[in-house]
């Protein structure tokens, strides 16, 4: 197998082509020299990094660019997040087949990976190319293709047995689809308070209203949650790195550049949400997990 597709190796049998997905069809990928190809002979080349693009257009106009990418490895890279990533290791114990949707640079994922330990594989997908090209040369057990949430995600049916989706769009037909009956699903959603300082101070985008109820809607009929936990802490940023906060996510989209003379105190609030792909048997138990708090 030609060098730069042995990266996408371990998770070509996860992979179905997205021609033929448009159709509903869900063919089975085999590597053909520097690309992937199905039965009908549909082709994707993968790139010398080692990642394949699996959309049928360019990336949407809220595709994370360069300088976001590198805002949130900052960010990421500071250890802001890490109670993050030690919470869905935990929540996600004995997962194998790992796909994060909306993983950005594949970090949280890679982190878990870390955690978890071989066997544990992972898939990251996201609709920016750059972010994906940082993703698939970002861990030795992880692979990385461009790919939408909200259309389908490029893979056959039941092949993962655990979904990540922070701060992500979420596909509850497509979630449904990818995991077997019983597969967990670990959603990560601020909280109304979450970063409140650096909003006031910056004109951020705010958190949208009922959160909670409105996830929990848009996944009933297949999930059902099991576990909810909530991380709170207080941290102080210096200015660069609070500026790096707003650079990172939806709000550089919309907003200038945040420039801040002083260290500011934040909340960081998160709600990290457990969910399990239902069966005929019926809904679990929602047991209210841990606080984390710094």
């Amino acid at each position: 197998m030609v060098a730069h597709i042995e990266r996408l190796e371990p998770v070509i049998d996860w992979l179905a082509c997205p021609v033929c997905a448009r159709q509903g069809c869900w063919h089975r990928l085999t590597a053909d020299g520097t690309s992937l190809v199905c039965p009908h002979r549909h082709t994707i080349d993968v790139a010398r990094q080692g990642y394949a693009t699996m959309t049928a257009g360019p990336a949407g106009v809220n595709a994370d660019t360069a300088a976001m990418l590198d805002a949130r490895t900052r960010v990421l890279s500071s250890g802001l997040l890490d109670p993050v990533d030690d919470l869905l290791a935990r929540r996600l114990h004995g997962a194998q087949r790992i796909l994060e949707v909306g993983a950005g640079t594949g970090f949280h994922l890679a982190a878990v990976l870390d955690r978890l330990g071989a066997p544990a594989q992972g898939l990251a997908t996201d609709i920016s190319p750059a972010a994906v090209r940082r993703a698939a040369v970002a861990h030795p057990r992880m692979s990385a293709v461009v790919a939408d949430t909200w259309q389908q995600i490029p893979l056959r049916d039941g092949q993962v047995d655990a979904i990540m989706c922070i701060f992500a769009p979420r596909n509850r037909a497509e979630f449904a689809r990818v995991l077997p009956d019983g597969g967990t699903l670990v959603v990560v959603t601020p909280m109304a308070d979450h970063l409140m300082q650096l909003r006031d101070l910056t004109g951020m985008i705010s958190v949208a209203p009922h959160k909670q109820s409105t996830l929990l809607a848009s996944l009933s009929g297949s999930f059902e949650p099991v576990a909810r936990d909530h991380i709170r802490r207080t941290v102080t940023l210096d200015p660069d790195l609070a500026a790096d906060v707003v650079a990172m996510g939806p709000s550089a989209h919309h907003a200038a550049a945040a420039h801040l003379d002083d260290s500011v105190d934040v909340t960081v609030a998160l709600e990290v949400t457990t969910l399990h792909r239902t069966t005929s048997h019926g809904a679990g138990r929602l047991h209210t997990g841990q606080e984390v708090e710094g």
